[in-house]
């Protein structure tokens, strides 16, 4: 999909607060409410805007502590298998697959050490997974 000037801008709008409203946006770009919904929706079904979601802060639901696990697996894991697992687990906010040594790298957050520790161990659980090297972040430095 080709997009223009307008269409960058209105995803920009969007990317800082989706609940601006088409009216708001609209007067921004110089559009009608009615050619901005156009315009999201023509976004929206081409893929462009796969959806609209709230940012939560771990913070406020008092899940503060976090670690990045490097995942060891056995030698036919596929990236598929390693994301399935991963959704079964809630503290598992990332899961990407990485060069070097590792075959996956984890982001797990939990309310303190003996939750991050019980998500570890069911982690560690699981048939494909030979090892684990982890790592507990200290402080965030750019999110």
């Amino acid at each position: 999909m080709q997009l223009d000037d307008v269409d960058q801008r209105i995803i920009a709008l969007l990317t800082a607060d989706a609940r601006s409203s088409y009216a708001d946006i609209g007067a921004v770009v110089s559009l009608s409410a009615p050619a901005v919904k156009r315009r999201v929706d023509r976004l929206r079904s081409s893929g462009v805007i796969k959806g609209f979601t709230a940012v939560v802060d771990p913070a406020a639901v008092g899940w503060t502590t976090e670690a990045f696990v490097e995942l060891f697996c056995t030698g036919r894991t596929t990236p598929a298998q390693i994301a399935v697992a991963a959704k079964r687990h809630p503290e598992v906010v990332g899961a990407y697959t990485v060069s070097g040594r590792a075959d996956a790298l984890v982001h797990l957050r939990a309310a303190d050490i003996g939750h991050l520790e019980a998500a570890l161990e069911r982690l560690r659980a699981e048939p494909f997974v030979t090892s684990t090297h982890s790592m507990i972040v200290l402080s965030r430095l750019v999110d």
